[in-house]
């Protein structure tokens, strides 16, 4: 069995990783989607909820499990049984980056690394860049699968302002 592992933070999930995870769902007979779990790095949405909107995301694909892990990856990948990491690459930018990390991960435990440049009208897409725009109140509704869109909104919706009274102030 060809089993693959598509790892990412996944926050938020955006289309253009279901773009990614579909296609390497077409060449694995199973894939398994990893959530990496670092408590160090600061994220908008907890593990749990990451979990439950790649679930959610990935539904109709019947080949396609998600899980998380923390630690190194290699490590993941032969507790899992995993002889594949599957990787979207947006740029030249990003080939640089996961080209050194696949040669790493071959050197640590033999695993190969399959990258999968992104659909073209996807390139820009980006957890980072979707948070940036929906921050300032800019429309995300295409970046994001629908059932991302109001838990991004409110989440990054500004503080209520309270009023206050002319007494308050002096």
């Amino acid at each position: 069995m060809r089993r693959a592992v598509c790892p990412g933070s996944f926050d938020p999930l955006t289309v253009g990783h279901l773009d990614v995870l579909a296609r390497a769902a077409g060449l694995f007979d199973e894939v398994v989607v990893a959530v990496l779990v670092n408590e160090s790095k600061s994220s908008l949405f907890n593990v749990e909820e990451r979990l439950e909107m790649l679930r959610r995301g990935v539904a109709d694909l019947p080949n396609v499990s998600v899980d998380s892990f923390e630690g190194l990856l290699v490590d993941f990948c032969r507790d899992h049984d995993v002889t594949a990491i599957v990787k979207g690459v947006r740029s030249a930018v990003d080939l640089g980056y996961e080209v050194q990390m696949a040669h790493m991960n071959e050197r640590l435990a033999a695993v190969q690394t399959v990258l999968l440049p992104t659909a073209p009208d996807l390139s820009f897409v980006a957890s980072s860049l979707v948070k940036e725009v929906a921050r300032f109140g800019g429309d995300v509704s295409g970046l994001v699968p629908s059932f991302v869109l109001e838990p991004l909104r409110r989440r990054l919706e500004p503080p209520a302002q309270t009023a206050l009274s002319h007494e308050d102030a002096t």
